[in-house]
């Protein structure tokens, strides 16, 4: 016996290989309701009896009917589209794992939902302002942005608009009606120089992130009032953006000018992988002559030819809780008014495992 739903329709509509996809009136017709109940009972309106609905279920599956995106964007001012807004050039944003890590836990979020991810890098004023009318344009219903510099206007920019925003990171504009998710970068700096300081090392340095980064400027403050709580000065500071090559160039210079180092915190794991490289093309060994540091906790961290020692920054947790704020910001705004803040944990590898050498413990 045939219980399949298309066995009730008339044989006009049943779906046939080769015939013109069913119109909203065909739904209409096979489902036995007004073309108004069927247009919202597609698009969730909620001012549609359960019958109706269900009846106008079984005639989407029947029928193979697929709904006009753009006709429900008229209904429902609907794009079900968001923005990932990073401002870096392009090279950064395919070679740094970080950012693919945070289009993961976005995407991850949305798995349930109808929701597209769109992508938009712009790094120059000009790429920004055109990015920022996209964002005006009203093609897509929410954004959230990383990544973002000092000289960047997006916090205050996008609160204008009125469009749901939600930050990875702390804006710097804090004036600006926009939430975030963040880690205690902080607190994160603070673990890293109590770890250093506990085993021994008392030369101790950073390669710093870029000043024009809350995320650099903040594990900044954390080491330095890290560093003062065990009784160190400030040590010397050097910054590079996150990149490998940057953060090895920085620590040349940082290890041309301060031979007694033996302890050094990289802002992030990438930014250590550099230094490391500095440091063995000076001479010297990691952890015995320098103990290092990095910030992450990246695949990167473990896999190092010497396996780095690291802050977690739980970035998929991150970016999942930003893409579920963005969406319940879409649907009830303001319902998120305070930031979102994870906490820091040390993880232990080789790269700090051992005491200083002779050499280095009486340089």
């Amino acid at each position: 016996m045939d219980t399949s739903p298309t066995r009730s329709l008339p044989r006009a509509l049943r779906q046939v290989p080769g015939r013109p996809s069913p119109t909203l009136e065909d739904l209409a017709l096979a489902a036995g309701v007004s073309r108004s109940t069927a247009s919202r009972a597609i698009n969730g309106g909620d001012r549609v009896s359960p019958e109706a609905q269900a009846a106008v279920d079984r005639a989407v599956l029947a029928l193979g009917y697929i709904p006009n995106r753009a006709a429900r964007s008229l209904v429902t001012r609907r794009t079900s589209s968001i923005a990932l807004v990073i401002p870096e050039p392009d090279v950064r944003v395919m070679m740094d794992p970080f950012f693919a890590v945070v289009i993961t836990g976005i995407t991850e979020a949305l798995r349930e939902t109808d929701v597209q991810l769109v992508l938009l890098m712009s790094r120059t004023n000009d790429d920004s302002a055109r990015t920022l009318r996209y964002l005006r344009g009203g093609h897509v219903d929410g954004a959230i942005v990383v990544s973002h510099h000092e000289s960047d206007s997006w916090a205050r920019s996008l609160a204008e608009t009125g469009l749901p925003t939600i930050f990875i990171g702390r804006p710097w504009d804090m004036q600006a009606d926009v939430t975030y998710v963040d880690t205690d970068n902080e607190g994160g700096g603070r673990l890293a120089a109590r770890h250093l300081a506990g085993i021994g090392r008392r030369h101790l340095a950073t390669v710093a992130g870029p000043a024009d980064m809350t995320a650099a400027v903040d594990r900044l403050r954390g080491w330095t009032s890290g560093l003062a709580a065990a009784g160190l000065p400030a040590g010397p500071v050097v910054h590079a953006d996150f990149t490998t090559e940057g953060a090895a160039a920085a620590a040349r210079r940082l290890l041309a000018e301060h031979p007694d180092i033996d302890g050094i915190f990289a802002a992030s794991d990438l930014m250590a992988l550099g230094v490391m490289e500095a440091i063995q093309a000076a001479g010297k060994t990691v952890p015995g002559d320098i103990a290092l540091m990095g910030y992450d906790n990246h695949a990167v961290a473990e896999t190092a030819s010497t396996p780095l020692t690291t802050i977690t920054q739980p970035m998929v947790e991150m970016a999942v809780k930003a893409g579920t704020m963005l969406l319940e910001e879409i649907e009830a705004p303001g319902s998120h008014p305070e930031p979102v803040i994870y906490s820091t944990e040390l993880v232990e590898r080789a790269s700090t495992s051992v005491a200083p050498t002779a050499s280095a413990a009486n340089a």
